[in-house]
């Protein structure tokens, strides 16, 4: 068991790591639920059947820990939106990191202030399909739906975030998005 722990921790742990980080944006908390991840990887892995593939297996309990974190947290509704503001978290580390590097991107920028606007499914369908570069029917495992589904939400955030950067474009916001300068600490 431990040699398919360890494999599985290598194989997965990067990817987790960062579908977690994008939902939460906080390194800590992150870090934290990524633990949590394993930590109930290693105590259900008997039990895992093999009707999926073991990522979108790993993927579903890694969704799953997240929202089980915003239910525990008081007025979680309240608060998942906040969570994902791109531009409040100061990135404190001395390498850039594949978020940071994408941030510095003014247009990417611009798609990451419109993702912050759809529902927390849309956001979670972009971001399994175009970051973890999923396929839509690992999508439907990871999010137990039927692949119809995610297409369905897929289409939908996707014209949501057009019609977005179409205002900001034309001014129809007030305003461009702002844009603050990624902040980090060198020690």
């Amino acid at each position: 068991m431990d040699s398919v722990f360890h494999d599985l921790y290598e194989k997965y742990h990067q990817e987790i790591y960062q579908f977690i980080y994008y939902m939460t944006k906080n390194r800590e908390t992150a870090e934290d639920l990524v633990q949590e991840v394993y930590i109930r990887v290693l105590k259900a892995y008997e039990r895992f059947e093999g009707k999926s593939s073991e990522k979108t297996w790993i993927y579903s309990i890694a969704r799953n820990v997240t929202i089980d974190f915003f239910r525990k947290q008081k007025g979680w509704k309240d608060k998942i939106f906040p969570n994902f503001d791109w531009d409040r978290q100061l990135i404190k580390d001395t390498q850039p990191i594949p978020e940071e590097v994408a941030i510095m991107n003014d247009d990417i920028q611009d798609i990451y202030q419109c993702l912050n606007r759809c529902t927390v499914d849309q956001r979670s369908v972009i971001i399994l399909r175009y970051i973890q570069s999923m396929s839509i029917t690992e999508t439907a495992e990871v999010l137990n739906w039927s692949e119809s589904k995610v297409k369905t939400t897929q289409h939908r955030a996707l014209k949501a975030i057009k019609k977005l950067m179409e205002d900001f474009s034309s001014g129809k916001e007030g305003h461009r998005i702002e844009k603050n300068p990624l902040e980090r600490k060198r020690n």
